[in-house]
């Protein structure tokens, strides 16, 4: 008997596993890969989740497999330019995108070394319901024989398409179409050391350095032009490129070498799903979703994997009751996640509001408050806070007057 079993073991799922066996829950984390192992990503961590990693004390190891420190980002709508970066969040003073390969078999060596018990290449092929309430899984390693295992939770972290989501029939009560859809892959021998966002008319670019001397660089567009856009993937991709930062289009044929293949993204709506009920907890993309274009979902998955921690510890200790724990834990993750959430639905239609306009054009001219966007982006204040009324007044104040 288990006090938690955790199905999937990625960005969400490891760390609830190694932070409940630090707290000396006995705890299982399955998943169906093996690692260590690729998924689809852009994998860039905001300072915020990067101090997560820090007091996790995994930060080290995942600065060690030789991934590039990020020091200053640009974010760019049309001919307005952002550029700067915030100053430190946390005591963490630039960023990193790890490629999955190496964060998730940090992630998951982390579970193991916290006492968490994991198994990989394992399928669940049911949840065990008996009187309403979640009591386990049954499940099996590939071409193993199916075992039954049972806990006073199970808690879905396996993604968007959950299975356990699924099987409990968690009910989505936010939704807000998706916009766009998108293509990366990575190039080596380029000069690239900075984040770039950049957006154009209806169509987006973002670069950022990762392992191995390879740069990413991920292209969106509108749904609409999805079924041109797969029939050329490679010349619509370095046209989005020319047509938005032309210097860098330039780089890319003369020097770059692409060494991957293009990785398609089609992801489904922005959503908040019912995240818990008797014996069950959802958490990560399975609990959560959002556009990828603000970057924030790796760094949410900590965020909101150690907030379900320390409510499932409340339960099982007998603290207060499970349940009770975690509607608090669902309403917290609503409240901290909400200006995150507006921003991100908002800025990937592609196309700011007349409100969002005028504040980046104050802030492409105005290094001080450009600091302050930063810090939105990188955790280290929240969307209220930011756009706050008399932040805003004075942002487009001193710009006027300037």
């Amino acid at each position: 008997m288990y006090d938690a079993i955790v199905v999937g073991a990625r960005c969400a799922g490891s760390p609830v596993g190694m932070l409940l066996a630090r707290q000396g829950h006995r705890v299982l984390v399955v998943d169906r890969a093996t690692f260590p192992s690729d998924t689809i990503s852009t994998h860039y961590i905001q300072q915020r989740g990067l101090a997560r990693l820090r007091d996790w004390g995994l930060l080290d190891q995942v600065i060690a497999t030789g991934v590039p420190p990020i020091g200053h980002m640009t974010v760019s709508y049309r001919d307005i330019v952002i550029s700067g970066f915030a100053e430190p969040i946390n005591g963490i003073d630039v960023t990193y995108a790890p490629r999955r390969t190496e964060l998730d078999t940090i992630l998951v060596e982390g579970a193991r070394a916290a006492g968490a018990e994991v198994r990989e290449n394992y399928t669940v092929r049911e949840l065990i319901i008996e009187d309403g309430v979640v009591v386990g899984i049954r499940g099996a390693v590939a071409g193993g024989e199916v075992t039954e295992e049972r806990a006073r939770i199970v808690i879905g972290a396996d993604g968007t398409n959950s299975f356990v989501a699924d099987a409990v029939g968690a009910q989505t009560y936010t939704k807000v179409g998706a916009e766009c859809f998108v293509y990366y892959t990575y190039y080596s021998g380029l000069s690239h050391t900075e984040f770039h966002s950049r957006i154009g008319e209806g169509q987006q670019i973002g670069i950022w350095p990762t392992n191995d001397d390879r740069t990413l660089v991920a292209v969106m567009r509108k749904i609409d032009a999805y079924p041109d856009f797969r029939g050329d993937v490679e010349n619509n991709f370095l046209s989005i490129a020319r047509d938005i930062v032309p210097e860098f289009a330039e780089e890319l044929v003369s020097k770059g070498k692409r060494e991957d293949r293009f990785y398609p993204m089609r992801y489904p709506d922005n959503y908040r799903r019912q995240s818990f009920g008797e014996g069950w907890a959802l958490v990560g993309d399975a609990a959560y979703h959002k556009d990828p274009l603000t970057g924030l979902g790796i760094s949410d998955a900590f965020d909101y994997a150690a907030l379900l921690a320390e409510r499932v510890h409340e339960g099982l200790t007998g603290e207060r009751p499970m349940t009770e724990a975690l509607a608090d834990y669902q309403r917290e993750r609503d409240e901290k996640s909400q200006s995150g959430f507006e921003f991100t639905c908002s800025i990937s239609t592609l196309e700011l509001t007349p409100q969002l306009l005028a504040v980046f054009r104050a802030l492409g001219s105005n290094e001080e408050y450009a600091k302050d966007f930063f810090a939105m982006i990188g955790g280290g204040m929240t969307g209220e806070e930011f756009f706050a009324p008399e932040r805003i007044a004075k942002l487009l104040g001193a710009t006027a007057s300037a």
